[in-house]
């Protein structure tokens, strides 16, 4: 479907796809809610440990996951290609732009009700469950890419048990090193280093998070006509995406996010400063080394197990587990719960549009 706006042979305006429009828009608003409900995951520990002020807190992030969407992605983007080559929608006529909506409109329905329980639910697991749901309307299972997605699998099985073990190692080796050093010096390295994990797994969250939604601008693009792929089936990110990506996820974590801190930070596990900094200087680890080998992993399952990891180190009843039970319930629901629901909403939008 196309409008023109004006005479295009008097004043030379060209056609603009509505298609198109509807797309960046959703793209963008996806973009928001993440970093409105999944980034506040980064500072969570570092707001609930005193060490740094909500509103301090959440500005830097805005700052960092900039950074982090920006640089990473000119340093590497093979997270994003990923995402990219993950499903292909593949249909007649306008079908596979009108699919990839549907599954934008999901991600964002899915996730606001997320934020709404305070549940900190795994933005990266909603956006692959969308993807793959959508696609499957057009190809069946012949649209999923396995290739691409056994990465996403080893993805999953890195945050989570990855997230755990070093939580629980790092603590323990906290512990070790530093219990001969006075509580209150050891508080003041612990203060300092847990600033700077903070501020690290922020940059992380970008560097994740925001390439694999910059994967899906390019699909966006790419079904009309913006953009073209490379011989080898990749993108070339323009600047220009970069930049609008990190500047939106930014600005959705300015928003705040108090409800998902809360849940995260305060009500899983109460935790002190040395165990803060253990568990921000594990998941930023994870994320470090998912991020340099190219795997998509989920920012959220990684920092919350971490969390968990240095709980159970002090002992185990340290965890509110029923908190834990209700986060893993949304982490298992999300891939068939949002999957489902983009599935139909493709289904509804291809028979419509």
């Amino acid at each position: 479907m196309m409008i023109m706006f004006g005479n295009k042979d008097r004043i030379g305006w060209d056609f603009v796809s509505i298609s198109l429009v509807i797309t960046v828009v959703l793209v963008l608003g996806v973009i928001f809610v993440n970093g409105w409900t999944d980034a506040p995951n980064a500072i969570a520990t570092a707001i609930s440990t005193r060490v740094l002020r909500p509103k301090f807190a959440i500005w830097m992030a805005v700052f960092m996951n900039f950074l982090g969407a920006l640089v990473m992605t000119l340093f590497n983007a093979q997270v994003a290609e990923t995402i990219s080559n993950m499903v292909r929608f593949e249909g007649a006529g306008n079908s596979a732009q009108v699919a990839l909506c549907a599954s934008l409109f999901a991600i964002v329905v899915w996730a606001t009700a997320a934020w709404y329980f305070g549940i900190p639910t795994s933005e990266s697991h909603a956006l692959i469950a969308g993807l793959t749901g959508s696609a499957m309307t057009l190809g069946g299972l012949d649209a999923v890419n396995m290739s691409e997605w056994s990465k996403v699998l080893i993805g999953l099985v890195l945050s989570t048990v990855f997230g755990f073990l070093g939580g629980y190692l790092v603590t323990k080796l906290v512990e070790i090193i530093f219990r001969n050093v006075e509580r209150r010096k050891a508080n003041k390295m612990f203060t300092a280093g847990q600033a700077f994990g903070a501020a690290a797994n922020a940059f992380l969250h970008g560097a994740q998070d925001g390439q694999k939604f910059m994967g899906v601008f390019m699909l966006g693009l790419s079904y009309n006509g913006i953009v073209e792929r490379s011989a080898s089936g990749n993108f070339t990110i323009p600047i220009w995406v970069m930049m609008v990506c990190s500047l939106v996820m930014g600005f959705g974590t300015s928003v705040g996010g108090m409800r998902i801190i809360k849940s995260v930070g305060m009500d899983m596990v109460k935790l002190e400063t040395y165990q803060g900094f253990s568990a921000d200087l594990s998941a930023a680890i994870c994320l470090l080394t998912a991020s340099m080998a190219g795997i998509p992993v989920s920012t959220t399952h990684t920092k919350t197990t971490a969390i968990m990891g240095v709980g159970a180190a002090k002992r185990i009843s340290s965890v509110n587990w029923q908190i834990v039970k209700e986060m893993i319930l949304a982490w298992v629901l999300t891939f068939p719960g949002c999957g489902a629901i983009a599935y139909f909403m493709a289904k509804l939008f291809v028979a419509i549009f």
